[in-house]
């Protein structure tokens, strides 16, 4: 922990509350721990999740993915680990903490505006321009590459077309977010960790576009200060620091028609998000064979290994740190140790959660599980609760007939048939799925229990659907298919196989084992 660098800044800046967060100034959720100030001072190393300093202690806010992990990582005489559930807000749990009279700090380049302005509405705050854990951060130097059509449907052009011609000559749109400049760009960098997307920010005009590469941010504070034109921004990816700077040139977007247009898929992504699948399969399938095959192996020995199988299927990275969690690790749902202390023995559970990136740059996900050798009945009964919820979930349309439907009751469906069953003290203590493409996760869509869920699914949108039941000092089972709406109906790309000696037929319908058909099953 590194306490004493925040305490002596709060004591400089005469402040007593201040919020610690994960994210850079992109607004980015994984970000790379060298550059998570959160993790800085409180060791917890999850992707999501952030602090506030008090005078009496370190409050860390954490959803249902991250409380074990959260337990086992923060020092508890220094942080007191706060397990946000199911439909809390984590800005009101935050803003409950600050006494009304008080001060509470914000660093505006970590912040977006929309979320700055929910605590201006309950709190009085101080902007911060600087993070005094940012200093000496080294810069890698960009390795930015554009990607064919053949993976995008549509050139650069066309993209800043669609977007560029609804402007009239005194209006612009600042994109800060960098999956949607990535994407509109279509530019990629792959020389990075569990990511593909560009450093980068942009200005689209009615008659041409402005892209601000690694090596030229430093002049868009100038830039933005001296623009003499209407700019549309979004208030939840613009961070607080940028927003100032355009004053009252920043004009909100009702709708975000680049994160719009990102969601719905066109057919070349699709295509190649199909092949992309296709090679993740077989990763994972080669993975299982290594666990089955061999003895005396690590949950560390997997994820090499598992990088390797990647490789030789052709992609050029991870789209993120692989979770393989063994027996009780597998009960975090982002557990991101793997141990070489952690050893595959007979009857060992083993949680696999991984995906790569190919040529095309979009991500893919997928989550299975397997056991080394015969596996509990406790073993066989969650499993098989988890994959009559996917299976429900996935054929949600085919028992709903009806023109349109939402993340939400999808995600509700799926909560409902946990909360009906005896599941032996497991829960589902997460979303149901997360947008993919460019990021491993994006909205839109989303499937989950908050607002921005009550939208229709659109044609193209690409999604997992990753229940799961977790039962800390036990085991976790989550199964992940990643799919994509198409025609009005749910369609997989992931075809790798489930586990029949994981499966209790006795539990299944046999609506459900006629859906099972549809999948591999070995």
């Amino acid at each position: 922990m590194n306490e004493n660098i925040i305490r002596e800044f709060m004591q400089k800046e005469n402040l007593q509350y201040l919020l610690v967060n994960s994210t850079n100034e992109f607004l980015v959720e994984y970000n790379k721990l060298e550059e998570n100030s959160r993790y800085k001072l409180t060791n917890f190393s999850g992707s999501t999740g952030e602090a506030l300093v008090t005078p009496d202690t370190i409050f860390l806010f954490v959803d249902g993915r991250y409380h074990i992990q959260a337990d086992q990582e923060v020092d508890h005489s220094k942080v007191t680990v706060i397990k946000l559930q199911t439909g809390q807000n984590a800005i009101e749990e935050i803003i409950a903490k600050v006494p009304q009279d008080a001060t509470l700090g914000i660093f505006s380049k970590k912040n977006s505006q929309s979320k700055v302005e929910k605590f201006a509405q309950k709190l009085n705050l101080k902007y911060l321009d600087f993070d005094p854990f940012d200093q000496n951060i080294a810069q890698q130097p960009a390795q930015d590459i554009k990607i064919d059509e053949k993976y995008t449907g549509l050139t650069s052009e066309e993209k800043i077309a669609k977007i560029s011609h609804s402007l009239s000559n005194n209006e612009a749109i600042y994109i800060t977010d960098l999956d949607e400049v990535s994407y509109i760009f279509n530019m990629r960098n792959f020389s990075q960790c569990y990511s593909s997307k560009i450093k980068a920010k942009a200005m689209i005009f009615k008659d041409n576009a402005i892209l601000f590469t690694q090596d030229k941010l430093s002049k868009i504070d100038e830039f933005l200060k001296n623009i003499n034109k209407n700019v549309y921004i979004d208030k939840k990816k613009i961070n607080a620091y940028d927003y100032k700077l355009l004053g009252s040139n920043a004009m909100e977007l009702k709708s975000n028609p680049v994160a719009n247009m990102k969601a719905q898929k066109t057919e070349a992504e699709i295509e190649h998000l199909k092949d992309a699948f296709a090679r993740t399969d077989k990763a994972v399938s080669a993975i299982r064979d290594y666990i089955y095959n061999n003895n005396s192996i690590s949950e560390f020995d997997i994820a090499v290994q598992l990088a390797k199988e990647f490789k030789n299927q052709g992609a050029v990275g991870l789209s993120f740190a692989s979770i393989i969690a063994k027996d009780q690790n597998s009960a975090l749902a982002h557990y991101s140790k793997c141990s070489k202390d952690e050893i595959i023995t007979e009857g060992s559970l083993v949680l696999i959660d991984c995906g790569g990136y190919f040529e095309g740059g979009l991500a893919t996900d997928i989550t299975r599980v397997f056991v080394k050798g015969e596996p509990k009945y406790l073993h066989k009964k969650i499993y098989t609760n988890v994959l009559k919820a996917f299976l429900n979930a996935f054929n949600y349309l085919k028992k709903h007939p009806q023109n349109s439907v939402t993340g939400y009751e999808i995600d509700k469906s799926v909560h409902e048939f946990f909360n009906s069953q005896d599941l032996d003290g497991f829960v589902f203590n997460h979303g149901l799925g997360h947008g993919i493409g460019i990021n491993v996760h994006e909205y839109p869509p989303k499937l989950s229990s908050d607002e921005i869920a009550k939208v229709p699914l659109l044609e193209g949108e690409c999604f997992s659907i990753e229940p799961g039941l977790y039962k800390e000092g036990e085991f976790g089972i989550r199964l992940e298919n990643s799919c994509y709406y198409k025609n009005g109906n749910i369609h997989s790309f992931v075809n790798m196989n489930y586990e029949q000696k994981l499966i209790d037929y006795s539990l299944l319908s046999e609506e459900e084992i006629q859906w099972l058909k549809e999948f591999e099953v070995k």
